[in-house]
């Protein structure tokens, strides 16, 4: 079984086949705007926006079919809220997630006293030998509730919940930010503050 692996973004070829044209095409946007926007050769501002008609016309040529109205429906019915348009919708943006630099206007914000970071257990050695680190994206991404953390941890292997104490966290000085889909960032998390849910 093959796996398209781009930006350590892996996704089994039959899942592929499974999924309908739409969520293809939200897979595809999502590798463009968070990870490789040369893929189809466009290049996003500093705050991560790409030119909507852009966007759209370079996704046709590599031989899919998307319009505005297509796009704006899969903004739309994201479950996670990963995209957003600009006020007059002329630019597009992922929310969180990117691995390459850009701005994308986080809040920062004090966080509940614990969120929960999802996992496999075959990453708890270097867990609690190097705490909770970023890897090839920008922040470590956080729950507010158990079961998002359980089905993030799914996508990796056997899954395992960590809940961190972020309010120590915050009190300490580390800075916390809520992307637009409301999702918890940090950039870096030591494993004092981790406790391995059972």
């Amino acid at each position: 079984m093959k796996c398209i692996n781009s930006a350590k973004i892996l996704v089994k070829e039959d899942e592929v086949k499974s999924m309908s044209k739409k969520d293809n095409l939200s897979v595809f946007i999502s590798l463009i705007l968070r990870h490789k926007p040369e893929t189809i050769g466009i290049k996003l501002d500093n705050y991560g926006y790409a030119d909507v008609n852009e966007l759209i016309g370079n996704i046709n040529s590599t031989g899919r079919n998307i319009n505005m109205e297509i796009l704006e429906q899969i903004v739309k019915e994201d479950d996670k809220q990963r995209y957003s348009f600009n006020d007059d919708r002329s630019k597009i943006r992922a929310n969180q997630g990117h691995s390459i630099n850009v701005d994308v206007e986080l809040k920062e914000l004090e966080p509940p006293k614990y969120l929960y970071h999802g996992t496999a257990t075959r990453f708890l050695d270097n867990i609690k030998n190097e705490g909770i680190i970023k890897q090839n994206r920008l922040y470590v991404h956080l729950s507010n509730d158990i079961d998002t953390a359980a089905k993030v941890g799914k996508r990796h292997g056997v899954p395992v919940v960590l809940k961190i104490n972020t309010g120590k966290m915050y009190e300490n000085g580390y800075k916390f930010y809520l992307s637009e889909n409301n999702i918890w960032l940090c950039e870096y998390i030591p494993f004092e503050y981790v406790e391995i849910f059972e």
